[in-house]
């Protein structure tokens, strides 16, 4: 079995298709990783060969003139273009494709040209058309003042698709012999798109539209020791509070409102600076500043994690059985925040921006003993088979 994985997004859409690229080579099969060129140490990690699909995404998120919503037209239409240009050669002498990451509009037509099978996999479910949810934000076409039927949401959420992708997807259609397409959404996620989450974090009742199959969420294992002198700072007191903002842009002051917080609680601080460049305020003791690092060997050693939501993070914290605070920003962030808070595993931060004082109440949640409890309990059903079924269930496609 050869697949082709495709995804473009920051590291929560790429670690995953690299996690399912590892189990598919541990079991036999082949893998080749088409996503942005920021992440040539993660694909070497997880022994997968990276097909660098456009200029890097940090520069798109964090360069001196970052993406905005009125930009979305073009970058549609440049995602298309690097689809049909990296994924067709990637794609050649594969079996299968499997797509996740932003709207991947062109993969499907690539699978299409070369008469290949194709996936469309979900790291989240609130994407897919269902009567107990509302679509997430687009750029697009407003919502009707008041408007409240979900088939009518639905409906414009299509259209939003198919205002950014239509037309340069079927000009490149087009291009390669292949008829237009009338609904981009649908057609991207075909009747029967994956769900690549943990069932206990993301449960899905079901969709008249769609028929989803769920395969659990895919995590890569990191064996990668933890440096020694973060060893050093977590040996040296009780468990601090992990404070990371991932790939996106942290809200203004943030690292400082944040410490300030945890310090109050009497605990001391971990701050990743990620590609939202947090760092500590000052050198006191109690404050230690990280780059990347092996999730899964820290979260079991702190008091708590607050952090954006990204579905990646919420799986590790919850799989450490570690309390959490989440301080949604935008995307699927708002779901997994709710979720954090519904199952009573830590709390979510009312909006997106944190003011003097109000990161104190979820955070005295998080730290409270019966939520560290709920955690730990919760721990246990967290499933950490998600890659092993999508492999199987991709050698089943024969």
């Amino acid at each position: 079995m050869r697949v082709c994985l495709v995804t473009w997004g920051s590291r929560g859409d790429v670690e995953p298709m690299a996690a399912l690229g590892a189990r598919v080579c541990e079991l036999g099969g082949e893998a080749r990783l088409c996503a942005p060129p920021d992440f040539e140490e993660l694909a070497n990690r997880a022994g997968v060969p990276l097909f660098p699909m456009g200029r890097p995404i940090r520069e798109f998120l964090h360069g001196e003139r970052p993406a905005t919503p009125a930009d979305a037209p073009r970058t549609a239409a440049n995602l298309i273009a690097m689809q049909f240009e990296t994924v067709a050669r990637a794609a050649e002498g594969c079996d299968v494709i499997v797509a996740s990451g932003l709207m991947p509009a062109g993969t499907r037509s690539i699978a299409e040209k070369l008469g290949i099978r194709y996936v469309c996999a979900m790291f989240h479910p609130g994407s897919i058309p269902a009567p107990h949810q509302k679509p997430l934000a687009r750029p697009g076409i407003p919502f009707p003042p008041g408007e409240t039927d979900i088939d009518v949401l639905w409906d414009i959420d299509a259209q939003r698709v198919n205002a950014l992708y239509r037309e340069p997807l079927n000009a490149h259609r087009a291009a390669i012999g292949l008829p237009p397409v009338d609904n981009v959404r649908d057609h991207v996620f075909t009747p029967t798109p994956w769900l690549a989450a943990e069932p206990i974090l993301a449960p899905w009742p079901g969709s008249p539209y769609f028929e989803v199959a769920r395969t659990g969420a895919w995590i890569l294992p990191d064996t990668r020791p933890l440096p020694d002198d973060l060893h050093a700072f977590l040996d040296a007191g009780t468990p601090p509070v992990y404070v990371g903002m991932g790939s996106v842009r942290a809200p203004a002051d943030f690292a400082r409102m944040t410490i300030e917080a945890v310090r109050a609680a009497s605990h001391r601080v971990i701050v990743n600076r990620g590609w939202a460049g947090l760092a500590p305020i000052d050198d006191g003791d109690d404050c230690f500043g990280i780059d990347e690092v092996n999730h899964q060997a820290l979260f079991p050693r702190v008091a708590a994690v607050v952090h954006h939501g990204g579905a990646g993070t919420t799986t590790m914290a919850a799989r450490a059985g570690v309390p959490q605070v989440v301080v949604a920003q935008f995307a699927d962030q708002p779901f997994w925040g709710a979720r954090v808070a519904a199952l009573g595993i830590g709390a979510t931060h009312e909006g997106p921006t944190p003011v003097e004082g109000s990161l104190t109440a979820a955070l005295m949640t998080a730290l409270a003993p019966d939520t560290r409890t709920r955690a730990a309990a919760i721990a246990q059903q967290i499933r950490t088979d998600g890659t092993t079924v999508a492999a199987q269930k991709l050698s089943a496609m024969g």
